[in-house]
């Protein structure tokens, strides 16, 4: 099955945001390249917000190109199966922890977003990644910095679609 096939069956049984799930199945339908960056109408991201519930914290990134600060994400690969695994992949790259996992049940937020060309506009599937006990992160050439914020900061550093998708990820833990 490709990633495309495997993008529409993991957004059909997402359970939420309805529009916005619709919106994403209508441009897979409309666009048979929706799932790469090569798309002019848009294409589908993965990211993942790295969780260290222990310590009540998050891991981001503070982006080169976009100068934010975000959960680790980026574009879906050939060798990516699943959302999933490009999600995983994206999040273990940027953050340079290995052994984080995915929390349970799929995405737990969708977020629709312009970005500057020549990519347009992201219809990014967003996770929430836990981090293994004593992880120690390694900032990778795609970020500026990374450093972890407690939940309460996260509304001062990081803009709504990044609170949000900490709420988000909180009610799932």
């Amino acid at each position: 099955m490709s990633l495309h096939d495997e993008a529409v069956l993991e957004l059909k049984a997402y359970d939420g945001q309805e529009r916005l799930r619709q919106a994403y199945l209508d441009h897979l339908a409309a666009h048979p390249d929706g799932m790469w960056k090569a798309c002019g109408a848009g294409h589908l991201t993965a990211s993942a917000l790295v969780i260290d519930p222990e310590r009540g914290r998050v891991l981001l990134t503070l982006h080169r190109k976009l100068r934010m600060w975000l959960q680790m994400g980026g574009h879906c690969e050939p060798g990516d199966a699943t959302l999933r695994d490009a999600a995983l992949r994206e999040a273990t790259e940027e953050s340079g922890i290995a052994g984080l996992s995915l929390v349970p049940g799929g995405p737990v937020r969708l977020d629709r977003h312009p970005i500057p060309p020549p990519c347009h506009c992201h219809f990014d599937v967003q996770y929430a990644a836990l981090a293994p006990p004593g992880a120690v992160q390694e900032i990778s050439d795609e970020s500026l910095d990374l450093r972890w914020f407690r939940y309460d900061e996260v509304a001062g550093v990081a803009d709504e679609s990044v609170v949000r998708l900490l709420e988000a990820a909180r009610a799932r833990l």
